[in-house]
């Protein structure tokens, strides 16, 4: 740790000599995007930390992290040594970076970030609280010896996949914008650019996007990205090279309006449009238009995940009968090679974690080949993986009992399994969010005092990024929520964690879709997209309901329907032991 320790002392030199007073460092890209290239990996290099969400905050004699509860236990044990303290997010009596700021900036203090890689809304909450923002340098760049920019190739995705042209999807921007009473839009979020005009990259490991900003008008739209000389020819768009993007908007091509989201605006982009332009705020049109799937999507995602549920559950098969004695990074490379065997398969759509025992308890586990550990014959092993496929993008979990398990171990394998279900099954009106059904996957965890630190449910892009909003199941209302719709995919993953013993962790991928229409109103309920086994060996009935009862064995029973077709009698045979049927 005595490298962080330097880092940080060169830090607060540049910091001195600038006369900032306190430097805040996100996880962050110039985009926004929630897995960062090596180049971006500011935070990470001044911290030691190597989770994917936190905020550095340094002062001229202390420096402070801020993490979620999926890190806790990872951040604690990467910042062991390093004179960072950590700040644990949501917990009592810990200040959020707001608060704290509030508190310990002096009235006439400076706040330095880079302005690329802070966006606007939070800049602008700061700026409340500093007296000075110095955002045009970014301190740490003689000190981090950034490798080389990412840069790949464009590729163009046909209809047949899309569902949609790009030219489709502009006009129903620009309708958007036309409702909105603006004339154009700025949009950097990687996945929003992807989407529209149906490209894809390799810029971001495990998200298929490129990096790139898009302006578009009601006539025109500009696509700044690589060095201009992509290979996408549509009609109406104009391509102009990545680096070019602050030029472009200080040049008279930016209109008199522009809609903004600030979330995903960086500060710096923001004063230059705003010198130039009118700003609308709004949340981005294309965040509601990718949400919900069409119906070409939406049948791509039924086939590929049907195929991956296939792989996943002959990996877990042969997890059974060869996983004792495995390392963790042994059996995340043996699920690996099941993915590959799929015609369609081109990458993960995220870390594998791959987690035995009581590294399970550390939510966003990342094994290490030359520290993980070894599979014994008793107790769990959790997976949670994904793949990027042409058609898809996946994400399941399953725990599985690799021997004996301790009555603790089943209590909360089955709690999970049932918080699962209920989700999965529940009916809710047109208008819920995710926040209102939240408390079905909780509340039989919660009669027996377990919880879990993070959300139930996550968006899931279509070959993008596998956490995408705006929906979610979370137990908390965010200002970003939207109403639960026909066409959203989402997760539906409840856990325990119990640090230094176990984890457990259910997770399917639903659909949204209309149930049907009552005098009291319309009504919609889930289609589960994955196709995988709980392990039965690892239930205890006796805490099921009737209810939850019927729900696991109609399941199990959909699951064995579905995958039973594409095995073979010593398969089948397998999978009706395993699933109790």
């Amino acid at each position: 740790m005595n490298e962080i320790r330097e880092r940080l002392r060169k830090l607060r030199e540049r910091m001195k000599s600038e006369g900032v007073d306190a430097y805040y460092i996100p996880t962050s890209d110039f985009h926004f995007s929630e897995y960062v290239s090596d180049y971006f990996k500011v935070r990470e290099y001044f911290s030691g930390f190597t989770g994917s969400a936190g905020e550095l905050l340094v002062t001229a004699d202390d420096a402070f992290l801020w993490t979620d509860g999926r890190y806790f236990i990872q951040a604690e044990k990467e910042l062991e040594g390093s004179g960072i303290r950590l700040m644990k997010s949501g917990t009592d009596g810990v200040p959020d970076i707001f608060s704290f700021l509030e508190k310990n900036l002096s009235k006439k203090g400076v706040l330095g970030f880079d302005g690329r890689t802070v966006n606007a809304k939070l800049a602008l909450k700061f700026k409340k609280i500093a007296k000075k923002l110095a955002y045009k340098k970014d301190l740490t760049s003689e000190i981090f010896k950034r490798p080389p920019f990412p840069s790949s190739p464009i590729e163009s995705l046909p209809d047949d996949v899309t569902g949609k042209n790009a030219a489709e999807k502009l006009g129903a921007v620009r309708e958007k914008l036309k409702e909105a009473g603006v004339s154009s839009i700025f949009i950097s979020a990687l996945d929003e650019i992807a989407y529209v005009l149906n490209i894809r990259g390799r810029d971001v490991q495990y998200n298929p996007v490129a990096m790139a900003y898009l302006y578009i008008t009601d006539e025109k739209a500009y696509l700044l990205a690589g060095d201009g000389k992509s290979g996408i020819a549509y009609q109406g768009i104009i391509i102009r090279p990545y680096s070019d993007a602050e030029s472009f908007l200080r040049s008279g091509s930016v209109r008199k309006k522009t809609a903004l989201d600030l979330s995903t605006t960086g500060y710096l982009h923001y004063r230059l449009i705003k010198k130039r332009s009118k700003i609308t705020e709004m949340s981005s049109p294309v965040r509601m238009m990718k949400a919900v799937k069409n119906d070409t999507e939406i049948k791509r995602l039924k086939d590929i995940y049907l195929k991956d549920s296939l792989a996943l559950t002959r990996f877990i098969r042969w997890m059974g009968e060869n996983g004792s004695g495995l390392s963790e990074t042994k059996a995340a490379e043996t699920l690996l090679g099941f993915r590959k065997r799929i015609p369609e398969f081109r990458d993960l759509s995220f870390e594998t974690i791959s987690a035995y025992g009581k590294n399970a308890a550390i939510i966003h586990y990342s094994p290490k080949e030359e520290s993980c550990a070894i599979v014994e014959n008793r107790g769990l092993y959790m997976v949670d993986s994904g793949g990027q496929y042409l058609g898809g993008t996946t994400d399941v979990t399953r725990t599985i009992a690799m021997g004996e398990l301790t009555p603790k171990e089943k209590e909360a394998f089955t709690l999970v399994a049932a918080g699962m279900l209920e989700i999965l099954n529940c009916v809710f009106l047109k208008g819920c969010m995710g926040y209102d059904i939240d408390i079905l996957a909780r509340n039989g965890l919660w009669k027996k005092g377990y919880d879990y630190r993070h959300g139930t449910g996550h968006g899931v892009g279509y070959m993008l990024n596998v956490h995408e909003g705006p929906c979610s199941i979370r137990m908390k209302a965010l200002d970003t929520d939207v109403m639960l719709e026909p066409g959203m995919v989402i997760s539906d993953e409840p856990g325990v964690y119990r640090e230094g013993e176990f984890g457990v962790r259910t997770e399917n991928i639903l659909l949204v879709k209309k149930k049907n229409t009552t005098p009291d109103g319309e009504f919609y309920c889930f289609e589960s997209l994955t196709k995988v086994p709980i392990d039965d060996r690892a239930m205890d009935k006796s805490l099921l309901s009737d209810m939850q009862r019927g729900y696991y064995e109609s399941y199990q029973k959909e699951v064995y329907d579905a995958l039973s077709p594409f095995m073979d009698e010593d398969e089948r045979n397998w999978l009706k032991d395993y699933s109790g049927i």
